[in-house]
């Protein structure tokens, strides 16, 4: 009879007689970093390419000159506009959709492994919807852009401590607890958005708040790059400095305490992280949903659950997605498409496909 036995990393397949020993874990090893050159090399051309289209497009020697000109002083090869154009609205959409790509991925990953549920994205404390309620809120206070932002900001991180302190005074299992919490504060605030929508001005906030909520990198400034720039470096570098201590937590806190690792500090270290870069993602942009549910997982299919390799795979497949979706949404109509709409158009087709794939043999 033939027998078959699905592999994993610890196991062998035996069919007919014949064991096969799984791959070495250095070629493993070298196949991941493979995929990261890869996704890092693919993530160069997105750039290249996103600087050039548009609908004034710029030739690549122009873009190269114009670039070059920062370091070393350079014979104009370009007009006046076509500097503009590049430096004050090209050139910051590209770096915040890689920032905000590259955190909001990054930090659906740190989340899987945190809470061990591969269903957990970055608005599973209410991140998100703190933001919307913030950004709604002083929408109808006529606070302005800057404004928006940061009250979207201080809300989608009051909203997180909101439901740690939540979780702390509650009994039971505590990632169920903190999930629940989650969950709870998140339709709270949502309640709070949609009342904000019903007493807004149809004419005008109405159609702000319903906007912001669908997500969008129109209007990129360079300020606000350079505004949650530190923030996003701070969040990113402390998860990717704690990816292998991410590993240990995937395996519960008492394997977790047997390796010397405290479990608890570390688990409230990357929350806070992945809070963080979340937060300031979504202020800038508005709601943008399934990247950081969607991205972890394919990088998992491409360089297993290993977190050493799945952070830095999740941070550069995150951010060439965003960019490539970012362009699509200001290219395939005459009327920009927001962007959070086309992140549900291809996420979700596809993480339904992730969930109903069958293993082979």
């Amino acid at each position: 009879m033939e027998l078959v036995i699905y592999p994993t990393d610890e196991e062998t397949t035996v069919k007919q007689g014949v064991q096969t020993s799984p791959p070495s874990a250095s070629a493993t090893a070298r196949r991941a970093r493979a995929v990261v050159v890869a996704l890092a090399v693919l993530m160069a051309a997105a750039i290249s390419v996103s600087l050039l289209l548009g609908r004034y497009p710029i030739a690549p020697g122009e873009a190269a000159s114009m670039l070059a000109n920062l370091v070393v002083p350079q014979a104009p090869t370009w007009t006046e506009q076509q500097a503009t154009l590049f430096f004050n609205v090209r050139l910051p959409r590209v770096l915040l959709a890689l920032m905000v790509g590259c955190c909001l991925a990054v930090a659906g990953a740190a989340y899987q492994g945190t809470f061990q549920n591969p269903l957990v994205s970055p608005d599973i404390l209410g991140a998100s919807q703190g933001a919307a309620f913030g950004a709604a809120v002083a929408i109808l206070l006529g606070l302005g852009s800057v404004g928006v932002s940061l009250l979207a900001f201080a809300m989608a991180l009051f909203t997180v401590l909101l439901v740690l302190l939540i979780s702390a005074r509650a009994k039971g299992n505590h990632m169920m607890v903190v999930v629940l919490a989650g969950v709870m504060v998140s339709s709270l605030f949502q309640a709070g958005v949609s009342y904000a929508k019903l007493v807004a001005d149809p004419t005008d906030e109405l159609a702000d708040i319903t906007y912001w909520l669908m997500g969008s990198l129109t209007g990129a400034k360079m300020s606000e790059v350079a505004t949650v720039f530190p923030i996003m470096l701070l969040g990113c570098g402390t998860l990717f400095a704690l990816r292998w201590r991410i590993n240990i937590l995937t395996m519960g806190d008492e394997e977790a305490a047997t390796m010397g690792v405290n479990a608890r500090a570390v688990r409230i270290v990357v929350i806070v992280a992945a809070t963080l870069i979340t937060a300031a993602s979504v202020c800038v942009t508005g709601m943008i949903g399934w990247v950081g549910l969607v991205i972890p997982h394919l990088c998992r299919m491409l360089v297993g659950p290993d977190y050493r390799r799945l952070i830095p795979a999740s941070m550069l497949m995150g951010a060439t997605f965003l960019l490539v979706v970012d362009d699509i949404a200001r290219l395939a109509t005459t009327a920009e498409i927001p962007i959070g709409i086309l992140t549900a158009f291809v996420g979700a087709p596809f993480f339904l496909f992730l969930i109903t794939r069958k293993k082979k043999l």
